[in-house]
């Protein structure tokens, strides 16, 4: 095909309606899992008026109540050094078990909500401007980081950047409560260039040493966990960070990432890699990344230029993306409309596969892609998914489990943690004739929308019911979106 041919189809094709296969694979990347009904309402759209939609539906507060402990008052891990053994130990104890809440409460949110673009952006922010549970040691710290993720989801990339140097989750996660004049610490001033704006490369070792010069003094108030300037503690003398000299503080070092062209190239580029494909087109990403800066950095302006793009639709980028432990959980539960009650089980099952939340295993994150999966995790994902689709049929063996266990007393925390487990499994359901009576007895349409291409094995002709579903999610391809 010659370049105007080729000019001529995808221009047509961007203002054509989806059809359904664009609008499955649009929505199986931009959600956790795409459904039928959804699936039928975009397929009439064009590629700018899914996209529009998309972003209109998302939202920023949660529609799940967190916690009642977020709002009471802080308690610093500091106290700890305070505290007799014992003490202690029901200390670490209540906050074990807080941050389980807190998991249990994100996973809730994302079977629940009616903007999945949302969570999945939170999750991606999570995944970018990481802190971790184990090192923050504050869940009510690593909550209100979420909140600000979300607040920030699809806003602007400069005021989230912003948000999130401040941050007191990450100001302990990243040791910047420990900074101060004389005694910079180095870590936040790395990572803000490597991992968060510019990447690898694209700065010296310099350029790490003035900047964190410049967040010297950034704290945090251990009365309430409040971010706190202690102009006492802060180098105030010059510095010359990317070529740029001044008395420069934190706020002039983000403004100096931001006006970086590489900044705006490195963000698009991660996203490519969430949502098209493992391997960033550079030229794609410049002209996107050019959007990006133009836009003044709203994530959107960004967003919206990748979904409409011709790359993102290409018949090579499909299928081409590993689902992650929470796509794979959250996403069939969505998808095939499970009935949950408390969802212990799913918190656990995500991090047995690999991604526990709020606990990214390091600064750099999950690395994702075909790091998920390796032979424990494989098997792992195909017992879930077993016991999953047959939950129906071992439900008077959970019963008869839970029935055995003497039902702890007291506070109904994690000391039952067992009997809670088996009983929430109890509470799972899923009304398998009601969601294939959609379908009308039509295998290949429910093909399509379980699977993001043809399936490895095929099923054996004239397969129905629970057979087949169960064929197409032990399929290969259903790890794939």
């Amino acid at each position: 095909m010659s370049g105007w041919l080729a000019l001529t189809s995808a221009a047509q094709a961007a203002g054509a309606p989806l059809g359904f296969d664009d609008a499955r694979h649009l929505l199986n990347r931009t959600s956790f899992a795409a459904n039928a009904e959804d699936i039928h309402a975009f397929a009439r759209l064009t590629r700018e008026q899914a996209a529009e939609r998309l972003l209109g539906w998302a939202r920023k507060p949660p529609v799940t109540a967190p916690p009642a402990w977020v709002d009471a008052p802080f308690e610093s891990p500091r106290q700890m050094r305070m505290m007799g053994e014992e003490e202690r130990k029901a200390f670490q104890r209540e906050q074990f078990e807080k941050g389980i809440e807190l998991r249990a409460w994100w996973l809730t949110e994302m079977l629940t909500t009616s903007s999945p673009f949302t969570e999945k952006m939170t999750l991606f922010w999570h995944n970018h401007f990481v802190s971790s549970q184990q090192k923050v040691r504050s869940p009510q710290l690593m909550y209100r980081q979420n909140v600000l993720l979300r607040r920030h989801a699809l806003g602007n990339f400069g005021q989230l950047l912003h948000a999130v140097a401040k941050d007191p989750a990450m100001l302990i996660y990243l040791d910047g409560v420990s900074s101060r004049k004389g005694q910079p610490n180095e870590n936040f001033a790395r990572e803000v260039m490597e991992l968060f704006t510019l990447g690898e490369g694209a700065y010296g070792e310099q350029d790490i040493k003035e900047a964190a010069r410049a967040f010297t003094g950034w704290s945090l108030d251990p009365r309430g966990g409040e971010f706190v300037f202690r102009r006492a503690l802060h180098d105030d003398g010059v510095k010359t960070v990317l070529g740029r000299s001044g008395r420069l503080d934190g706020e002039a070092v983000l403004d100096i990432l931001l006006a970086q062209p590489q900044t705006a190239e490195f963000v698009v580029a991660k996203l490519w890699r969430e949502f098209v494909s493992p391997r960033p087109d550079a030229q794609e990403v410049k002209r996107i990344a050019r959007v990006f800066r133009d836009s003044g950095y709203e994530i959107r302006a960004a967003l919206r230029a990748l979904l409409v793009s011709d790359a993102f639709y290409a018949r090579e980028n499909r299928a081409s993306l590993i689902k992650s432990p929470v796509d794979l959980v959250v996403g069939t539960l969505r998808q095939f409309g499970f009935s949950t009650g408390e969802v212990l089980p799913f918190v656990f099952a995500t991090s047995g596969l690999g991604q526990n939340l709020f606990a990214p295993p390091n600064v750099r994150g999950w690395p994702g892609g075909e790091n998920w999966i390796n032979s424990s995790t494989l098997l792992g994902r195909k017992a879930f998914l077993e016991r999953l689709f047959r939950v129906d049929e071992t439900r008077a063996m959970l019963a008869a489990a839970a029935g055995g266990m003497e039902r702890a007393k007291g506070t109904g925390r994690l000391t039952d943690g067992r009997e809670r487990f088996l009983r929430a499994m109890m509470d799972v359901s899923f009304d398998g004739p009601g969601w294939l009576a959609r379908f009308q007895g039509d295998a290949a349409a429910l093909q399509r929308v379980v699977l993001a291409a043809a399936p490895v094995t095929a099923p054996p002709a004239g397969m129905q019911g629970m057979d087949l579903i169960r064929h197409l999610t032990m399929d290969p391809v259903y790890q794939l979106k």
